[in-house]
């Protein structure tokens, strides 16, 4: 079976996750640190993705049927 994630966007997961256990790893505009484990793999991810890495897309929100009803 073949990797989902390359070596490079997992290594750019690694960098983010050391980042935001040292405490500097910051969010896009406003540049508030990030504490959110699942926030630093979406960053790592993003970087990984605008650099061409073999990441899969973003998955699409799912809509919720029975609260439109």
């Amino acid at each position: 079976m073949a990797r989902k994630y390359s070596k490079k966007a997992s290594a750019k997961v690694e960098r983010a996750m050391k980042e935001r256990k040292a405490g500097t790893l910051k969010s896009g505009r406003s540049g508030r640190k990030v504490k959110s484990r699942k926030q630093a793999i979406a960053i790592g991810l993003s970087e990984a993705r605008r650099e061409g890495a073999k990441v899969p897309k973003k998955a699409a929100k799912k809509s919720n049927a029975a609260s439109k009803r």
